[in-house]
């Protein structure tokens, strides 16, 4: 049997992660180790394994996904992102339940800056009236 590959990029916060899907068995590997080694919290196990669920693919795939930046979160959001956008091109037919799950749409949400003459991007240094 020959293996077949889809890669695709996912991003999110300040992670970014390339995700390679192969015919296999349904290892996972995140930057060449185990996905349980990587993301010890169980939560982020399912969130990263959520596209699969979703398009009952489970088991069907062997996952590679190379991550740079961000934490833990950012970058288990960045392999959903990926992984989401790599089975579209396995099966243009996925992309109706992956996008009503919001799965192909990329978090823009990020960490707002720091502005001059304040404490933090809101904050204010304390007011004392007297």
């Amino acid at each position: 049997m020959e293996s077949k590959r889809w890669e695709a990029t996912g991003r999110r916060k300040t992670s970014s992660a390339r995700v390679r899907l192969v015919t296999g068995s349904g290892r996972f590997f995140v930057n060449g180790r185990e996905d349980a080694e990587f993301f010890r919290r169980a939560s982020l196990q399912m969130i990263v394994r959520r596209p699969f669920e979703i398009t009952d693919t489970s088991g069907q795939f062997d996952v590679h996904a190379n991550v740079k930046g961000g934490g833990l979160t950012g970058a288990a959001g960045a392999i959903k992102h990926g992984l989401s956008r790599a089975l579209c091109e396995y099966d243009p037919e996925l992309r109706g339940a992956l996008k009503r799950a919001g799965f192909l749409t990329r978090d823009s949400r990020m960490k707002e800056r720091k502005k001059p003459g304040l404490k933090g991007a809101r904050a204010r240094f304390q007011f004392s009236k007297r």
